[in-house]
């Protein structure tokens, strides 16, 4: 059974750093396309970044040259490394699998001004 679980988030300053993990079972994840969504605070879930399972990545508008996802196929890992973050992007970041499987809890980031 598939399986995510997000980790890494907190609370930073605008202007800070912070790099989220997903760890996925249940998949065979060398293969997988993987994403990162968020969900802020009263809005719908909102894609990211994606990357291929051979590390093709592509981001949305908003995050394009300060996040960064990358993957450890050995580790069956995805990442996000989020930097000059904003309060913007305060929001709570999922990964999932492209096609979907079951969504992790996801992890709170909050950014302050």
């Amino acid at each position: 059974q598939a399986q995510l679980v997000e980790s890494g988030g907190g609370l930073v300053q605008a202007g800070g750093s912070l790099r989220l993990s997903c760890a996925a079972s249940g998949i065979i994840f060398r293969l997988s396309s993987m994403g990162w969504y968020r969900q802020p605070p009263g809005k719908q879930r909102e894609l990211v970044a994606t990357i291929t399972g051979g590390g093709l990545t592509n981001y949305a508008d908003p995050v394009k040259g300060r996040f960064t996802i990358s993957r450890d196929n050995a580790k069956n890992a995805v990442y996000l490394q989020m930097n000059s973050l904003n309060p913007e992007d305060t929001a709570v970041y999922y990964c999932n699998r492209q096609p979907y499987v079951p969504w992790g809890q996801g992890t709170q980031v909050t950014v302050s001004s």
